[in-house]
């Protein structure tokens, strides 16, 4: 008998020991950041960015079309198709500086954006930002 509890204590003393001492690992990490941010309905995140850029006046800064683009990756249709149209709208600008076409090529950034701020509004989004 006393043969069998050291075996059972032994065992209990293995199994401890086993753990290392630190606790066991989280199931599901805890979310780290922003880009974590749940989009709903589709559309709010990138409909807020836009609307965002418009009132600061910084469409066409660097990073802030593509960060609209990059977002509209879960929104709805309609809102990804004016961020795509918005994102190439901006890269012809882009190629466009330094040129004569780069008046016209900045205005239809505006005018992209502007189309992209009706869809927003039309999918429902018009109070994000």
């Amino acid at each position: 008998m006393s043969r069998s509890l050291g075996a059972v204590a032994l065992f209990a003393l293995l199994l401890a020991g086993c753990g290392g001492g630190s606790p066991p690992p989280a199931t599901t990490p805890a979310p780290s950041s922003a880009s974590a941010a749940v989009d709903d309905p589709p559309g709010t995140i990138t409909c807020t960015k836009l609307t965002r850029a418009i009132a600061d006046g910084t469409l066409m800064e660097p990073g802030v079309v593509d960060d609209i683009v990059a977002t509209s990756r879960t929104a709805d249709a309609p809102v990804a198709d004016a961020a795509r149209r918005l994102g190439e709208a901006y890269a012809a600008a882009v190629a466009a500086h330094g040129t004569e076409n780069e008046p016209d090529a900045v205005a239809a950034v505006s005018a992209a954006g502007a189309e992209m701020s009706a869809v927003c509004i039309d999918s429902g989004l018009e109070t994000a930002g």
